[in-house]
Protein backbone atom coordinates (compact mmCIF):
# COMPACT_ATOMS: atom_id res chain seq x y z
CA UNK A 1 0.00 0.00 0.00
CA UNK A 2 1.18 3.50 -0.77
CA UNK A 3 1.69 5.80 2.19
CA UNK A 4 -1.40 7.97 2.58
CA UNK A 5 -1.94 11.01 4.80
CA UNK A 6 -5.44 9.93 5.76
CA UNK A 7 -3.86 7.15 7.83
CA UNK A 8 -2.76 9.66 10.49
CA UNK A 9 -6.31 11.05 10.64
CA UNK A 10 -7.59 7.54 11.17
CA UNK A 11 -5.15 7.06 14.04
CA UNK A 12 -6.45 10.25 15.67
CA UNK A 13 -10.01 8.99 15.28
CA UNK A 14 -9.14 5.67 16.95
CA UNK A 15 -7.41 7.39 19.85
CA UNK A 16 -9.97 10.12 20.43
CA UNK A 17 -13.12 8.17 19.70
CA UNK A 18 -12.43 5.11 21.85
CA UNK A 19 -15.38 3.35 20.24
CA UNK A 20 -17.90 6.17 20.64
CA UNK A 21 -18.15 6.79 16.89
CA UNK A 22 -17.75 4.85 13.67
CA UNK A 23 -15.49 6.23 10.96
CA UNK A 24 -17.02 6.80 7.53
CA UNK A 25 -14.46 7.22 4.73
CA UNK A 26 -16.06 8.80 1.68
CA UNK A 27 -14.44 9.22 -1.69
CA UNK A 28 -14.63 8.51 -5.39
CA UNK A 29 -14.24 4.96 -6.65
CA UNK A 30 -10.66 3.65 -6.92
CA UNK A 31 -9.25 6.40 -4.71
CA UNK A 32 -7.88 3.84 -2.24
CA UNK A 33 -10.51 3.71 0.52
CA UNK A 34 -10.71 -0.07 0.84
CA UNK A 35 -6.95 -0.48 0.72
CA UNK A 36 -6.22 2.00 3.49
CA UNK A 37 -9.07 0.67 5.64
CA UNK A 38 -7.79 -2.90 5.49
CA UNK A 39 -4.18 -1.85 6.03
CA UNK A 40 -5.30 0.12 9.08
CA UNK A 41 -7.29 -2.84 10.38
CA UNK A 42 -4.38 -5.22 9.91
CA UNK A 43 -1.82 -2.99 11.64
CA UNK A 44 -3.79 -1.30 14.42
CA UNK A 45 -6.01 -4.16 15.71
CA UNK A 46 -5.53 -7.70 16.97
CA UNK A 47 -8.15 -8.96 14.52
CA UNK A 48 -10.60 -7.63 12.00
CA UNK A 49 -13.46 -8.63 9.72
CA UNK A 50 -13.85 -6.94 6.35
CA UNK A 51 -17.35 -7.23 4.87
CA UNK A 52 -17.30 -6.26 1.21
CA UNK A 53 -20.93 -5.56 0.36
CA UNK A 54 -20.09 -5.61 -3.34
CA UNK A 55 -19.33 -9.34 -3.06
CA UNK A 56 -20.78 -10.67 0.18
CA UNK A 57 -23.57 -13.24 0.30
CA UNK A 58 -27.26 -12.58 0.73
CA UNK A 59 -27.11 -14.36 4.08
CA UNK A 60 -24.58 -11.85 5.44
CA UNK A 61 -26.67 -8.91 4.23
CA UNK A 62 -29.72 -10.36 5.94
CA UNK A 63 -27.91 -10.39 9.27
CA UNK A 64 -28.32 -6.61 9.38
CA UNK A 65 -32.09 -6.67 8.84
CA UNK A 66 -32.55 -7.23 12.57
CA UNK A 67 -29.85 -6.15 15.02
CA UNK A 68 -31.86 -6.64 18.19
CA UNK A 69 -29.62 -9.58 19.13
CA UNK A 70 -26.03 -8.46 18.67
CA UNK A 71 -24.61 -11.58 20.30
CA UNK A 72 -26.13 -13.62 17.47
CA UNK A 73 -24.86 -11.15 14.85
CA UNK A 74 -21.27 -11.25 16.13
CA UNK A 75 -21.34 -15.03 16.48
CA UNK A 76 -22.50 -15.42 12.87
CA UNK A 77 -19.86 -13.01 11.56
CA UNK A 78 -17.08 -14.83 13.40
CA UNK A 79 -18.27 -18.19 12.08
CA UNK A 80 -18.68 -17.02 8.49
CA UNK A 81 -15.37 -15.13 8.29
CA UNK A 82 -13.48 -17.51 10.61
CA UNK A 83 -12.11 -14.66 12.68
CA UNK A 84 -12.15 -14.30 16.46
CA UNK A 85 -13.25 -10.87 17.67
CA UNK A 86 -11.79 -9.40 20.86
CA UNK A 87 -13.60 -6.76 22.86
CA UNK A 88 -12.10 -3.26 22.25
CA UNK A 89 -9.29 -4.87 20.24
CA UNK A 90 -11.06 -5.74 16.99
CA UNK A 91 -12.38 -3.81 14.02
CA UNK A 92 -15.23 -4.53 11.63
CA UNK A 93 -14.99 -2.86 8.21
CA UNK A 94 -18.12 -2.26 6.14
CA UNK A 95 -16.67 -1.89 2.64
CA UNK A 96 -18.91 -0.30 -0.03
CA UNK A 97 -21.50 0.21 2.68
CA UNK A 98 -23.79 2.16 0.37
CA UNK A 99 -24.73 -1.19 -1.18
CA UNK A 100 -26.25 -2.37 2.12
CA UNK A 101 -28.15 0.55 3.68
CA UNK A 102 -29.34 -1.59 6.60
CA UNK A 103 -25.74 -2.19 7.65
CA UNK A 104 -25.15 1.53 7.71
CA UNK A 105 -28.28 2.05 9.79
CA UNK A 106 -27.07 -0.66 12.20
CA UNK A 107 -24.05 1.49 13.11
CA UNK A 108 -26.13 3.25 15.75
CA UNK A 109 -26.76 0.05 17.67
CA UNK A 110 -23.28 -1.34 17.04
CA UNK A 111 -21.51 1.78 18.36
CA UNK A 112 -23.82 1.92 21.37
CA UNK A 113 -22.91 -1.70 22.15
CA UNK A 114 -19.26 -0.61 22.29
CA UNK A 115 -17.53 -3.96 21.92
CA UNK A 116 -15.70 -3.26 18.65
CA UNK A 117 -14.65 -0.42 16.38
CA UNK A 118 -16.22 0.19 12.97
CA UNK A 119 -15.02 1.74 9.74
CA UNK A 120 -17.31 2.25 6.75
CA UNK A 121 -16.10 2.99 3.24
CA UNK A 122 -18.22 3.95 0.29
CA UNK A 123 -18.79 5.88 -2.89
CA UNK A 124 -21.90 7.82 -3.87
CA UNK A 125 -22.95 7.44 -0.23
CA UNK A 126 -25.11 10.55 -0.11
CA UNK A 127 -27.22 9.67 -3.14
CA UNK A 128 -30.83 9.85 -2.01
CA UNK A 129 -31.86 6.44 -3.31
CA UNK A 130 -29.20 4.78 -1.13
CA UNK A 131 -30.39 6.33 2.13
CA UNK A 132 -34.03 7.28 1.66
CA UNK A 133 -35.36 4.29 3.64
CA UNK A 134 -32.90 4.28 6.53
CA UNK A 135 -32.04 6.35 9.57
CA UNK A 136 -28.62 7.95 9.03
CA UNK A 137 -26.59 7.26 12.19
CA UNK A 138 -25.38 10.33 14.05
CA UNK A 139 -22.54 8.23 15.42
CA UNK A 140 -20.56 8.54 12.18
CA UNK A 141 -17.37 10.56 12.01
CA UNK A 142 -16.75 11.42 8.34
CA UNK A 143 -13.47 11.69 6.48
CA UNK A 144 -13.19 12.49 2.79
CA UNK A 145 -10.44 10.67 0.96
CA UNK A 146 -8.97 12.44 -2.05
CA UNK A 147 -6.62 11.18 -4.77
CA UNK A 148 -2.96 11.08 -3.82
CA UNK A 149 -1.60 14.61 -3.51
CA UNK A 150 1.77 15.65 -4.91
CA UNK A 151 3.65 14.74 -1.73
CA UNK A 152 2.03 11.31 -1.59
CA UNK A 153 2.88 10.86 -5.27
CA UNK A 154 6.53 11.65 -4.56
CA UNK A 155 6.50 9.26 -1.60
CA UNK A 156 5.34 6.54 -3.99
CA UNK A 157 8.33 7.33 -6.20
CA UNK A 158 10.68 7.06 -3.21
CA UNK A 159 11.17 10.82 -2.74
CA UNK A 160 10.60 12.01 0.83
CA UNK A 161 12.91 15.06 0.70
CA UNK A 162 11.58 17.36 -2.05
CA UNK A 163 8.44 18.66 -0.32
CA UNK A 164 10.14 19.49 3.03
CA UNK A 165 12.82 21.40 1.11
CA UNK A 166 10.20 23.28 -0.93
CA UNK A 167 8.38 24.14 2.29
CA UNK A 168 11.58 25.63 3.73
CA UNK A 169 11.95 27.82 0.63
CA UNK A 170 8.32 28.89 0.87
CA UNK A 171 8.60 29.74 4.57
CA UNK A 172 11.79 31.71 3.91
CA UNK A 173 10.24 33.50 0.90
CA UNK A 174 13.09 32.50 -1.40
CA UNK A 175 13.11 31.00 -4.86
CA UNK A 176 14.88 27.92 -6.14
CA UNK A 177 16.54 29.52 -9.14
CA UNK A 178 15.40 29.14 -12.74
CA UNK A 179 17.16 25.86 -13.44
CA UNK A 180 15.86 24.12 -10.32
CA UNK A 181 12.37 25.55 -10.88
CA UNK A 182 12.30 24.09 -14.39
CA UNK A 183 13.20 20.71 -12.96
CA UNK A 184 10.51 20.97 -10.28
CA UNK A 185 7.93 22.02 -12.86
CA UNK A 186 8.78 19.00 -15.00
CA UNK A 187 8.33 16.71 -11.99
CA UNK A 188 5.04 18.38 -11.12
CA UNK A 189 3.76 18.07 -14.70
CA UNK A 190 4.48 14.35 -14.41
CA UNK A 191 2.12 14.29 -11.43
CA UNK A 192 -0.49 16.23 -13.44
CA UNK A 193 -0.28 13.62 -16.20
CA UNK A 194 -0.28 10.46 -14.08
CA UNK A 195 -2.58 11.84 -11.40
CA UNK A 196 -3.21 10.57 -7.91
CA UNK A 197 -5.37 7.48 -8.46
CA UNK A 198 -3.36 4.66 -6.83
CA UNK A 199 -3.88 2.26 -9.75
CA UNK A 200 -2.52 4.80 -12.22
CA UNK A 201 0.47 5.58 -9.99
CA UNK A 202 1.18 1.88 -9.55
CA UNK A 203 1.01 1.34 -13.31
CA UNK A 204 3.41 4.22 -13.94
CA UNK A 205 5.90 2.81 -11.43
CA UNK A 206 5.51 -0.71 -12.83
CA UNK A 207 5.61 -0.02 -16.57
CA UNK A 208 6.97 3.52 -17.00
CA UNK A 209 4.62 3.68 -20.00
CA UNK A 210 2.18 6.54 -20.41
CA UNK A 211 -0.05 4.55 -22.74
CA UNK A 212 -0.54 1.88 -20.09
CA UNK A 213 -1.20 4.55 -17.47
CA UNK A 214 -3.73 6.19 -19.75
CA UNK A 215 -5.60 2.90 -20.20
CA UNK A 216 -5.87 2.49 -16.42
CA UNK A 217 -7.34 5.97 -16.17
CA UNK A 218 -9.79 5.24 -18.99
CA UNK A 219 -10.93 2.15 -17.11
CA UNK A 220 -11.58 4.30 -14.03
CA UNK A 221 -13.49 6.86 -16.10
CA UNK A 222 -15.61 4.04 -17.52
CA UNK A 223 -16.45 2.93 -13.98
CA UNK A 224 -17.57 6.46 -13.20
CA UNK A 225 -19.72 6.50 -16.32
CA UNK A 226 -21.38 3.26 -15.21
CA UNK A 227 -22.14 4.79 -11.82
CA UNK A 228 -23.59 7.90 -13.43
CA UNK A 229 -25.89 5.78 -15.59
CA UNK A 230 -27.18 4.00 -12.49
CA UNK A 231 -28.06 7.35 -10.96
CA UNK A 232 -29.43 8.91 -14.14
CA UNK A 233 -30.23 6.47 -16.98
CA UNK A 234 -30.88 9.41 -19.33
CA UNK A 235 -27.11 9.99 -19.48
CA UNK A 236 -27.30 13.68 -18.63
CA UNK A 237 -25.00 13.41 -15.60
CA UNK A 238 -22.44 11.65 -17.80
CA UNK A 239 -22.74 14.46 -20.32
CA UNK A 240 -22.11 17.07 -17.62
CA UNK A 241 -19.01 15.19 -16.47
CA UNK A 242 -17.58 14.59 -19.95
CA UNK A 243 -17.96 18.26 -20.88
CA UNK A 244 -15.86 19.58 -17.97
CA UNK A 245 -12.62 20.14 -19.98
CA UNK A 246 -14.48 21.79 -22.86
CA UNK A 247 -16.41 24.03 -20.48
CA UNK A 248 -13.25 25.17 -18.69
CA UNK A 249 -11.53 25.72 -22.01
CA UNK A 250 -14.26 28.22 -22.96
CA UNK A 251 -13.04 30.44 -20.12
CA UNK A 252 -16.64 31.40 -19.46
CA UNK A 253 -17.88 32.91 -16.22
CA UNK A 254 -19.78 29.73 -15.37
CA UNK A 255 -20.46 26.18 -16.47
CA UNK A 256 -22.94 26.62 -19.32
CA UNK A 257 -25.19 23.63 -18.71
CA UNK A 258 -27.65 24.61 -21.42
CA UNK A 259 -24.99 24.14 -24.09
CA UNK A 260 -24.46 20.59 -22.85
CA UNK A 261 -27.97 19.44 -21.92
CA UNK A 262 -30.18 21.83 -23.81
CA UNK A 263 -33.25 22.92 -21.89
CA UNK A 264 -33.24 21.72 -18.28
CA UNK A 265 -35.02 23.18 -15.26
CA UNK A 266 -32.97 24.96 -12.62
CA UNK A 267 -34.14 22.55 -9.91
CA UNK A 268 -33.22 19.48 -11.96
CA UNK A 269 -29.80 20.93 -12.75
CA UNK A 270 -29.16 21.53 -9.05
CA UNK A 271 -30.01 17.88 -8.39
CA UNK A 272 -27.56 16.74 -11.07
CA UNK A 273 -24.78 18.90 -9.62
CA UNK A 274 -25.53 17.69 -6.08
CA UNK A 275 -25.30 14.08 -7.24
CA UNK A 276 -22.02 14.72 -9.05
CA UNK A 277 -20.61 16.48 -6.01
CA UNK A 278 -21.69 13.66 -3.70
CA UNK A 279 -19.93 11.15 -5.94
CA UNK A 280 -16.63 12.91 -5.14
CA UNK A 281 -15.68 12.59 -8.81
CA UNK A 282 -15.93 16.34 -9.31
CA UNK A 283 -15.14 19.52 -7.41
CA UNK A 284 -17.62 22.38 -7.57
CA UNK A 285 -16.52 26.02 -7.32
CA UNK A 286 -19.43 28.38 -6.70
CA UNK A 287 -19.59 32.03 -7.58
CA UNK A 288 -19.36 34.29 -4.52
CA UNK A 289 -21.76 37.19 -4.90
CA UNK A 290 -20.22 38.97 -1.92
CA UNK A 291 -16.53 38.05 -1.48
CA UNK A 292 -16.04 38.44 2.24
CA UNK A 293 -15.55 36.35 5.39
CA UNK A 294 -18.50 34.00 5.68
CA UNK A 295 -18.28 33.57 1.94
CA UNK A 296 -20.53 30.50 1.98
CA UNK A 297 -23.47 32.74 2.83
CA UNK A 298 -23.17 34.49 -0.52
CA UNK A 299 -22.51 31.56 -2.85
CA UNK A 300 -24.67 31.43 -5.94
CA UNK A 301 -25.86 27.87 -6.54
CA UNK A 302 -26.85 28.73 -10.09
CA UNK A 303 -23.35 29.94 -11.06
CA UNK A 304 -20.61 27.38 -10.74
CA UNK A 305 -17.62 25.73 -12.37
CA UNK A 306 -16.83 22.03 -12.37
CA UNK A 307 -13.42 20.43 -12.01
CA UNK A 308 -12.40 16.76 -12.08
CA UNK A 309 -11.30 15.57 -8.64
CA UNK A 310 -8.11 14.06 -10.10
CA UNK A 311 -6.10 16.03 -12.65
CA UNK A 312 -4.65 12.84 -14.12
CA UNK A 313 -8.18 11.75 -15.00
CA UNK A 314 -8.84 15.26 -16.29
CA UNK A 315 -5.89 14.94 -18.68
CA UNK A 316 -7.29 11.71 -20.08
CA UNK A 317 -10.80 13.19 -20.27
CA UNK A 318 -9.36 16.06 -22.36
CA UNK A 319 -8.49 13.60 -25.12
CA UNK A 320 -11.34 11.17 -24.67
CA UNK A 321 -12.31 11.53 -28.33
CA UNK A 322 -9.23 9.49 -29.31
CA UNK A 323 -8.91 5.73 -28.94
CA UNK A 324 -5.98 6.33 -26.62
CA UNK A 325 -3.98 9.32 -25.56
CA UNK A 326 -0.91 9.04 -27.74
CA UNK A 327 2.45 9.05 -25.99
CA UNK A 328 3.49 12.10 -28.00
CA UNK A 329 0.74 14.12 -26.32
CA UNK A 330 2.01 13.06 -22.91
CA UNK A 331 5.57 13.83 -23.93
CA UNK A 332 4.67 17.32 -25.10
CA UNK A 333 2.63 18.00 -21.99
CA UNK A 334 5.50 16.81 -19.84
CA UNK A 335 7.97 19.10 -21.61
CA UNK A 336 5.45 21.96 -21.69
CA UNK A 337 5.51 22.07 -25.51
CA UNK A 338 1.94 21.16 -26.39
CA UNK A 339 0.68 23.94 -28.65
CA UNK A 340 -2.54 24.77 -26.86
CA UNK A 341 -3.63 26.96 -24.00
CA UNK A 342 -3.50 24.73 -20.95
CA UNK A 343 -4.70 27.30 -18.45
CA UNK A 344 -7.72 25.16 -17.62
CA UNK A 345 -5.46 22.18 -16.85
CA UNK A 346 -3.51 24.23 -14.30
CA UNK A 347 -6.75 25.64 -12.94
CA UNK A 348 -8.00 22.08 -12.36
CA UNK A 349 -4.90 21.01 -10.44
CA UNK A 350 -5.03 24.14 -8.26
CA UNK A 351 -8.69 23.36 -7.49
CA UNK A 352 -7.69 19.82 -6.57
CA UNK A 353 -4.93 20.98 -4.24
CA UNK A 354 -7.05 23.61 -2.52
CA UNK A 355 -9.93 21.18 -1.97
CA UNK A 356 -7.66 18.45 -0.59
CA UNK A 357 -6.31 21.01 1.90
CA UNK A 358 -9.81 21.60 3.24
CA UNK A 359 -10.79 24.73 1.31
CA UNK A 360 -14.27 25.23 -0.10
CA UNK A 361 -13.96 26.44 -3.69
CA UNK A 362 -15.27 29.87 -4.69
CA UNK A 363 -14.53 32.29 -7.51
CA UNK A 364 -15.58 35.84 -8.33
CA UNK A 365 -16.32 37.76 -11.51
CA UNK A 366 -16.70 41.52 -11.91
CA UNK A 367 -16.95 44.14 -14.61
CA UNK A 368 -14.78 47.24 -14.81
CA UNK A 369 -17.23 50.12 -14.98
CA UNK A 370 -14.93 52.16 -17.21
CA UNK A 371 -13.70 49.59 -19.74
CA UNK A 372 -16.75 47.30 -19.44
CA UNK A 373 -14.29 44.40 -19.40
CA UNK A 374 -15.08 41.29 -17.32
CA UNK A 375 -12.45 40.13 -14.85
CA UNK A 376 -12.34 36.91 -12.91
CA UNK A 377 -10.54 35.85 -9.75
CA UNK A 378 -10.05 32.11 -10.13
CA UNK A 379 -10.28 31.19 -6.45
CA UNK A 380 -11.06 32.85 -3.13
CA UNK A 381 -9.85 31.31 0.12
CA UNK A 382 -10.38 32.62 3.63
CA UNK A 383 -7.70 33.06 6.27
CA UNK A 384 -8.84 34.19 9.71
CA UNK A 385 -11.04 37.25 9.12
CA UNK A 386 -9.76 38.07 5.64
CA UNK A 387 -9.92 36.66 2.13
CA UNK A 388 -7.09 35.74 -0.22
CA UNK A 389 -7.71 36.05 -3.98
CA UNK A 390 -5.86 33.55 -6.18
CA UNK A 391 -5.20 33.93 -9.90
CA UNK A 392 -3.88 30.99 -11.94
CA UNK A 393 -1.66 31.28 -15.01
CA UNK A 394 -0.45 28.45 -17.24
CA UNK A 395 2.63 30.45 -18.18
CA UNK A 396 5.33 32.48 -16.49
CA UNK A 397 3.73 35.84 -17.15
CA UNK A 398 3.15 37.89 -14.04
CA UNK A 399 0.27 39.97 -15.40
CA UNK A 400 -2.49 40.08 -12.82
CA UNK A 401 -5.10 42.57 -13.94
CA UNK A 402 -7.90 40.61 -12.27
CA UNK A 403 -6.12 40.74 -8.92
CA UNK A 404 -5.56 44.46 -9.35
CA UNK A 405 -9.18 45.23 -10.21
CA UNK A 406 -10.36 43.04 -7.34
CA UNK A 407 -8.04 44.83 -4.93
CA UNK A 408 -9.27 48.25 -6.02
CA UNK A 409 -12.78 47.21 -5.09
CA UNK A 410 -12.22 45.12 -1.96
CA UNK A 411 -8.87 46.21 -0.54
CA UNK A 412 -10.11 46.26 3.06
CA UNK A 413 -11.12 42.61 2.93
CA UNK A 414 -7.86 41.18 1.59
CA UNK A 415 -5.14 39.44 3.58
CA UNK A 416 -2.72 38.20 0.89
CA UNK A 417 -2.83 38.06 -2.89
CA UNK A 418 -1.48 35.07 -4.80
CA UNK A 419 -0.52 34.49 -8.41
CA UNK A 420 -0.03 30.80 -9.24
CA UNK A 421 2.14 30.29 -12.32
CA UNK A 422 5.02 28.23 -13.73
CA UNK A 423 8.04 30.39 -12.89
CA UNK A 424 10.12 30.59 -9.73
CA UNK A 425 8.94 32.04 -6.42
CA UNK A 426 8.90 35.85 -6.50
CA UNK A 427 7.10 38.90 -5.13
CA UNK A 428 5.53 41.58 -7.28
CA UNK A 429 4.93 44.37 -4.80
CA UNK A 430 2.49 42.75 -2.35
CA UNK A 431 1.56 39.84 -4.62
CA UNK A 432 3.10 36.45 -3.88
CA UNK A 433 3.98 34.76 -7.19
CA UNK A 434 4.13 31.03 -6.50
CA UNK A 435 5.13 28.15 -8.77
CA UNK A 436 2.15 25.82 -8.98
CA UNK A 437 3.87 23.10 -6.95
CA UNK A 438 3.88 25.44 -3.93
CA UNK A 439 0.08 25.80 -3.95
CA UNK A 440 -0.08 23.11 -1.29
CA UNK A 441 1.46 25.51 1.24
CA UNK A 442 -1.30 28.10 1.07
Amino acid sequence: MFKRKIYDKMLKWKKNSEGRTALLIEGARRVGKSTVAEAFARKEYESYILIDFAETSKEVRELFEDVSNLNYLFLQLQLRYRVDLYERKSLIVFDEVQLCPKARQAIKALVKDGRYDYIETGSLISIKKNVKDILIPSEERRLTMYPMDYEEFLWALGDATTIPLLKKCYDASVGLGDQMNRRQMRDFRLYMLVGGMPQAVDEYIRSNNFRHVDQVKRDILNLYEDDFMKIDPTGRISMLFDAIPAQLNKNAARYQASSVLGSVSADRLLEFIAELKDSRTVLVAYHANNPDVGISNSKDLSRFKLFVSDTGLFTTLMFKDRDFTENIIYEKLLSDKLGTNLGYLYENVVAQILAANGNELYYFTMMNEVSKHNYEVDFLITRKNKICPVEVKSSGYKTHKSLDVFTEKFSGRISQRYLIYTKDYAKDKDIFCLPVYMTMFL
